[in-house]
C-alpha cells in the first residue's frame, strides 16, 4: 500500500515511495534538532564565560592559596567556554531530541510497546540529569577537595581551562551513563536476557563489576571510584524492583490483547503509520 493514498500502482515510485518518505522524515527532525540545538547555543553563548566560571567552581572553591587555573593554548581562553556553551546547549535539549525520537519510531511499535517504552524514555532522561547533577553537587567537591589536599609541597596547583573542562565532562558523562543502571536492568528482563532471580544471583559479580568500572571511568581515587559504585549498586537494586513491575505489566496487556483480539495492538499498516506520523505533525503545529 502506497503511503501516499494519490498514488497509482502504475506510478514508476510506486513501492519506493515508504522508504522515500520514512528517510525524509528522519532527515525533518534531525533538522529540528539541529535548530533547536543551535537556538539553544546561540542564547546561551553570551553567557559563556559566566557559564566556565559557575563549572569550575567545585575546584576553585579548594585551591589553594596562590592557586588558579590557567590556559595553556593560546585559543582556549575563547574556544572553551563556547565549547561548553554547545555541550550544555545538547544537555538542554535532550528532552526534545528524545521526543523526536519517540515521534518516529512510535508508529511502528505496538501499542502495548508504547506504552512500556514511554515511561523508559522519560525516566532514562531524568536519571541522566539525576547523575550529571550528583557529579557536580557530591562528587566534585570531594574530589577536588583530596586533589589539592595531596598536593606536594612547593607545587603550585594551576589547572589548564580546556583539560579541566575534558576531565568533569567525562565524569559528567561516566555518572549520567551509570545512573541508567534501573533502565538497562529493566530493559534486561522485560526482553527476557535474564530474570529477576538471575539478577539476584549475580549480585556479587555485580558489586565487583560496580568497582571495577569506577575505577575505569573515575580518578584514580578511592573517593570518586566508591561515589561512583554505591550510587550503580543502589540503582541497580531499585532496577531489579521496578523490573517485576513492567514484566507484570507486559504480560497483562498482552493477555488483554490476546483475548480481546485488539486489532490496535497489531503493527501498523503503512496507511496506519502515516496517520500517526500526520497526527504528531499536527500536534507540534498546534503548540
Amino acid at each position: 500500500m502506497p503511503i501516499n493514498p494519490k498514488q497509482d500502482e502504475s506510478s514508476p515510485d510506486y513501492g519506493e515511495q515508504p522508504f522515500i518518505f520514512h528517510l525524509i522524515e528522519l532527515r525533518d527532525r534531525l533538522l529540528r534538532i539541529v535548530l533547536v540545538v543551535a537556538l539553544v547555543f546561540l542564547a546561551l553563548a553570551p553567557f559563556a564565560n559566566t557559564l566556565f566560571s559557575v563549572l569550575s567552581g567545585p575546584l576553585t572553591a579548594h585551591l589553594p592559596e596562590g592557586g588558579s587555573m590557567v590556559a595553556i593554548e593560546v585559543a582556549s581562553p575563547f574556544l572553551t567556554p563556547f565549547k561548553l556553551s554547545l555541550v550544555l546547549a545538547v544537555f538542554i535539549a535532550m528532552p526534545f531530541l528524545l521526543y523526536q525520537i519517540w515521534a518516529f519510531v512510535a508508529p511502528g511499535l505496538y501499542r502495548n510497546e508504547r506504552r512500556l517504552v514511554l515511561p523508559l524514555m522519560v525516566s532514562s532522561t531524568a536519571l541522566f540529569y539525576a547523575g550529571a547533577a550528583f557529579a557536580y553537587f557530591v562528587v566534585f567537591p570531594l574530589v577536588f577537595k583530596f586533589l589539592t589536599a595531596t598536593v606536594p609541597e612547593g607545587v603550585a596547583v594551576m589547572t589548564d581551562i580546556s583539560r579541566y573542562l575534558d576531565f568533569v565532562l567525562t565524569l559528567f558523562f561516566a555518572f549520567g551513563i551509570a545512573f541508567e543502571v534501573p533502565v538497562v536492568t529493566v530493559l534486561l528482563v522485560w526482553t527476557g536476557m535474564v530474570t529477576q532471580d538471575g539478577l539476584r544471583q549475580k549480585r556479587p559479580y555485580i558489586i565487583v563489576g560496580a568497582f571495577v568500572v569506577g575505577m575505569l571511568l573515575t580518578p584514580p581515587d578511592i573517593i570518586s571510584q566508591t561515589l561512583l559504585a554505591v550510587p550503580v549498586l543502589l540503582l541497580f537494586e531499585l532496577g531489579i524492583f521496578f523490573s517485576g513491575w513492567f514484566v507484570a505489566q507486559k504480560a497483562e496487556v498482552d493477555k488483554d490483547s490476546a483475548d480481546a483480539d485488539d486489532p490496535d495492538d497489531k503493527p501498523m499498516t503503512e496507511a496506519e503509520m502515516d496517520a500517526e506520523l500526520d497526527r504528531i505533525e499536527a500536534g507540534e503545529d498546534e503548540h
